[in-house]
C-alpha cells in the first residue's frame, strides 16, 4: 500500500484536540473495515516540531515529536493546528519558512483553528477562502485582507487547501479530507468507528451569536 505521509506540526501550547483529533482520524481510517486489525491505515500520520524535545501542549500534555524540521521526510499532506501558542510563532521565521517551503511540495495543505493564521503569516492564504476559530475571524480579516474569510462554515474545502474552525472542527475537516482521498464510504466508516457524526455539510453546527 502506498500510504500517504501526513505531517502534523506541533509547538508549545498547541491545542490538544487540534492535532489529536486529525491524528485519530488519519490513524483509524481503513479501506476495508473487515480487515481493520490486519491492515494499516492508508495514511501514515506523525508529529513534526522544531526539535525532538518534548512539546507541552495546552493543559500540560507532553508529546514527543517524531521528527524535527530537518529530519521530516517527504510529505503528501501538511496539517498546521492552532492553539494559544500560535502567537509565539507568528514571527518564528524558521518555522514559517519551513511551512512555506513544504506547502509547495505537498498534495494537500490544511489548517485547524488558529493554525490558519500561521499559514497566513507564511504568505499562503492570499486569494484563498479560509476559516479559523470564531474568536479570530476578525483578526484574520484584518491581518490578511486578501483572504476571503468564511464566517459561517465549519470547514472550508478549496481544491488542495482545507481549513477548519476551532478545535473539534478539525475532526470534521479531516473526515472530509479522507473522503477526498479514499471516497465517502471509507470516510463514513471511519466516523462510525469513532462514533462521531459524519459532517454531511460544512455549515457551522453551533451558533455563536
Amino acid at each position: 500500500m502506498d500510504r500517504k505521509q501526513v505531517g502534523i506540526v506541533v509547538y508549545e501550547e498547541v491545542e490538544v484536540l487540534d492535532f489529536c483529533g486529525p491524528f485519530e482520524v488519519f490513524s483509524v481510517t481503513r479501506l476495508n473495515e473487515e480487515k481493520r486489525r490486519e491492515e494499516p491505515s492508508p495514511f501514515c500520520a506523525f508529529l513534526v516540531a522544531e526539535s525532538k524535545s518534548p512539546v507541552v501542549a495546552t493543559g500540560g500534555l507532553k508529546v514527543l515529536p517524531d521528527h524535527d524540521l530537518d529530519s521530516c521526510p517527504k510529505l503528501d499532506i501538511l496539517l498546521v493546528p492552532g492553539g494559544w501558542g500560535f502567537r509565539h510563532h507568528m514571527n518564528n521565521e524558521r518555522l514559517l519558512k519551513w511551512i512555506a517551503g513544504r506547502s509547495r511540495e505537498v498534495e494537500t495543505l490544511s489548517s485547524v483553528c488558529t493554525g490558519a493564521l500561521l499559514l497566513g503569516k507564511a504568505g499562503l492564504l492570499d486569494g484563498k477562502r479560509a476559516t479559523t476559530h470564531w474568536r479570530f475571524l476578525d483578526s484574520m480579516q484584518e491581518m490578511f485582507p486578501k483572504v476571503t474569510v468564511e464566517r459561517r462554515l465549519h470547514f472550508v474545502e478549496e481544491n488542495a487547501f482545507f481549513s477548519s474552525a476551532g478545535i473539534s472542527a478539525g475532526i470534521d475537516m479531516t473526515l472530509r479530507l479522507v473522503a477526498r482521498y479514499c471516497g465517502e464510504a471509507v470516510a463514513r466508516a471511519t466516523a462510525k468507528h469513532m462514533e462521531y457524526p459524519y459532517p454531511d455539510t460544512d455549515e457551522r453546527r453551533i451558533s455563536f451569536a
